[in-house]
């Protein structure tokens, strides 16, 4: 394996990519000014003990509550203790995040007496996998970034832009679409719910015409299975998730087990395939720590950072001094991440102008020409 983790830089963000030659082994987004928390080191208090929950919900900085299990050093705690406490899994929906307070000693020294506060931030997404791939060496495509780097990465950073290969370019972009080409013809299609994710494999017309039918579909599930895995890794798909194979009959479906159980042993996450149900679906359960891809790319935020990386391109063009006109979600979270509008501002030479437009539909925004130029 030639791995390396390549760093892509726009406005408010950071695409963060793990490849072991021209293929694109895990994936992630930073956006600095919405960090998903897994990492922070709080000072707590109980605000109120859940016996029927076995836990506790402890009230962090900022109105926030997370939920403390008495299986992570909450069983002692009662209503009103104060105590540090570290985030281990990402707020998802209404529920807050997961806590610990199973701390080392350095941890437990930083949180003296006081309300409840952020005390630490947790690694971000470049440098968690860069402590994950220790050998790696890390391409980014900005000197700001690089010199923030160096300190803790030191020589394994380097320059040079851009950052992603087109293969790996290409790769990273399908990730945003719902739906993944698999070997023999086939594809996937990924249909997440609050309660599970569902997964489709269709053959489409890859088998229709092939001689041996049923051992055209095993062989066509074999090799799907496995890029299937990466999908659910690079898309870090999380949960109940539920695969639906293609063509074959319920009761053989099982005999693709041992494939995916293969595919799915080198995560990191370590997911496990729990067997099929009476309809032959694959059932497989996946750690939820940080949130899944197609969360961080929903959203005002997200529709913000789309916004500025399409204006930091059109801007770079001769002649062009692009705007952005986006509905009042979309540029009420411009106005909260001003270090995002401020580095777009440094790559144009110039502020952008950002409108507000009620008759837009939720997180629409679109690109208009500045009048004032």
């Amino acid at each position: 394996m030639k791995l390396r983790i390549l760093a892509e830089t726009s406005p408010g963000e950071v695409r963060v990519a793990v490849t072991d030659g021209d293929r694109l082994l895990d994936y992630a987004i930073w956006r600095p000014a919405a960090p998903d928390g897994v990492g922070d080191l709080h000072r707590g208090r109980v605000a109120a003990r859940v016996p029927a929950m076995a836990g506790a919900f402890v009230a962090l900085a900022d109105g926030q509550t997370g939920f403390l299990p008495d299986s992570q050093g909450g069983a002692a705690a009662t209503e009103g203790t104060v105590l540090p406490v570290r985030v281990v899994r990402a707020a998802q929906g209404s529920k807050g995040p997961r806590l610990t307070a199973l701390l080392t000693e350095a941890e437990a020294a930083l949180a003296p007496p006081g309300p409840p506060a952020l005390l630490r931030r947790g690694p971000d997404p470049l440098r968690r996998l860069a402590a994950q791939y220790p050998d790696a060496p890390v391409t980014v495509d900005d000197h700001g970034l690089a010199a923030a780097l160096r300190p803790d990465l030191g020589p394994r950073v380097a320059v040079i832009a851009p950052a992603f290969p087109d293969p790996i370019a290409e790769q990273a972009a399908a990730l945003a679409e719902p739906w993944a080409d698999l070997p023999g013809g086939a594809r996937a299609s990924f249909h997440p719910t609050p309660a599970l994710t569902a997964i489709d494999i269709d053959a489409g017309a890859a088998t229709a015409e092939r001689a041996g039918k049923a051992e055209a579909q095993r062989a066509l599930n074999r090799a799907a299975v496995a890029a299937v895995a990466a999908q659910i890794r690079l898309r870090n798909l999380s949960g109940a998730i539920l695969l639906d194979l293609a063509g074959m009959p319920a009761r053989k479906r099982a005999g693709i087990g041992p494939e995916l159980a293969a595919a799915l042993s080198s995560d990191p996450l370590r997911p496990r395939l729990l067997g099929f149900t009476a309809l032959g679906l694959a059932e497989i359960v996946r750690p939820r720590i940080h949130p899944p891809l197609h969360e961080v790319l929903s959203g005002p935020h997200a529709a913000a950072i789309a916004a500025l990386r399409a204006a930091a391109r059109e801007g770079a063009l001769p002649g062009h001094r692009p705007a952005i006109r986006a509905n009042p979600a979309v540029a009420a979270a411009l106005d909260r991440d001003p270090e995002a509008l401020a580095a777009l501002a440094r790559r144009l030479g110039h502020p952008i102008s950002v409108t507000a437009d009620a008759s837009m539909p939720p997180t629409a925004w679109t690109l208009e020409h500045d009048p004032q130029r």
